[in-house]
């Protein structure tokens, strides 16, 4: 049987999405220093080439580190919670044996 999740606690889950979307803001915010060293790298070692080569750029650098702090905040908000532990392990018996 399944366990109750922490998250099922609207307290706990405010909590929790909360600092979620802390992390992400940080990382917003460190992505776009990112971006923006990228961008000043790409301009002193090509020069001015095309606009779309640099927002084509900005938008793969921000959106790649964005979409990595996304996931790995959802490991986060999942292990920190207990909620992983509160699944119902079908194959425990059957690893143990």
């Amino acid at each position: 049987m399944t366990g109750r999740s922490p998250l099922d606690d609207p307290e706990n889950a405010r909590f929790a999405w909360g600092r979620y979307r802390a992390i992400l803001k940080g990382m917003a915010a460190f992505s776009t220093a990112v971006v923006v060293v990228v961008l000043a790298v790409l301009y002193w070692q090509v020069g001015l080439v095309s606009i779309h080569l640099f927002i084509a750029t900005a938008l793969g650098v921000w959106l790649t580190i964005m979409l990595m702090a996304a996931l790995m905040g959802l490991v986060f908000l999942s292990s920190g919670t207990g909620h992983d532990e509160s699944i119902e392990d079908r194959l425990g018996a059957e690893r143990d044996r």
